[in-house]
């Protein structure tokens, strides 16, 4: 009988996630977890069917972690909720930059992608009662100013721009404003005609 591995699934995760945040997704081999766990790679095998398994698992663990951001950004109280998702997202870009590449920036052209609402509903909530928006409305404004933020976050993660939070939060501001004014006039020429 082999004997028992030392280690969990759990802990052979988070070595592949301090992998990925220290040197990418692609970096992510059986021998580079395995060197992070001081171990044989024949730990990951015993414990994992294939990389891939792994490397799903991993995803997972990223995606996990962004989510507990983005929830603590609405809760902090730093910005109102709808702009602290933002910063959130944005910060998450800045300090964990192959983290959000993983999850935001990697090929998705195998992958089959719908409309998923109830991963944002705690912000459509808000910009439905905010700005008295249905829901479509709501989350057409939503996706609008997700691209804003995810340009400026995709920049920061690759290291094009170098801004500092304040500015962000000025243009995070500017973006929404001018986006709710766009809105608003849209509400007022439905109600004329």
């Amino acid at each position: 009988m082999p004997p028992k591995c030392k280690f969990t699934r759990e802990q052979v995760v988070e070595a592949a996630l301090a992998v990925t945040r220290a040197q990418g997704a692609e970096a992510v081999t059986a021998r580079s977890v395995a060197a992070g766990l001081g171990a044989s790679p024949k730990v990951i095998f015993s414990l994992f069917r294939n990389m891939e398994e792994l490397q799903a698992e991993v995803l997972r663990a990223a995606d996990s972690l962004y989510r507990r951001r983005i929830s603590e950004g609405m809760s902090s109280g730093e910005y109102p909720p709808y702009k602290g998702s933002g910063m959130a997202y944005v910060r998450f870009a800045r300090e964990e930059k192959q983290l959000f590449r993983l999850l935001f920036m990697r090929d998705r052209s195998s992958e089959t992608i719908g409309e998923d609402r109830e991963s944002v509903r705690p912000q459509l909530e808000l910009i439905e009662k905010n700005l008295g928006l249905d829901e479509d409305a709501a989350y057409l404004f939503h996706l609008e100013m997700w691209l804003y933020v995810h340009g400026i976050a995709a920049m920061l993660a690759t290291s094009y721009l170098d801004w500092d939070m304040a500015l962000v939060s000025r243009m995070l501001t500017d973006g929404f404003l001018g986006l709710r004014l766009r809105y608003e006039a849209m509400k007022n020429e439905s109600k004329e005609a």
